[in-house]
């Protein structure tokens, strides 16, 4: 069984290729990946890597977590698991409909208001 590690506050210089060896000297990694803006093509600064099992993880997370890199303070610790949520917004059926208060909107009193 792999464990997923979350490293984060990396410096933008952190490719894939240096994650990977950086982890790879505790045993084996199955995947590294530096986590990237979709539109700047920047790193986001952070990333996950994914090793052989949990004990070459937990040595990796021991021995790294808190190790200065480019002048930054990594964090190193197990990844959560995604949280489900209901989505990312967007367009829903009911559109822009509000509840249907009668103390809210035009005609009812205030500045042009129906009531005198």
């Amino acid at each position: 069984m792999s464990s997923k590690i979350y490293v984060g506050n990396l410096p933008y210089s952190v490719t894939d290729a240096t994650l990977e060896s950086n982890f790879a000297e505790f045993g084996g990694v199955s995947s590294a990946k530096v986590m990237m803006d979709r539109e700047t093509g920047r790193s986001k600064g952070f990333g996950f890597v994914e090793m052989a099992n949990a004990e070459v993880a937990q040595a990796a997370i021991s021995a790294l977590h808190g190790m200065s890199v480019d002048g930054r303070s990594i964090v190193v610790n197990l990844a959560r698991p995604r949280e489900t949520t209901g989505g990312g917004g967007g367009y829903s059926a009911s559109g822009y409909n509000t509840n249907k208060r009668s103390d809210v909107g035009y005609g009812n009193g205030g500045f042009g208001g129906g009531r005198y």
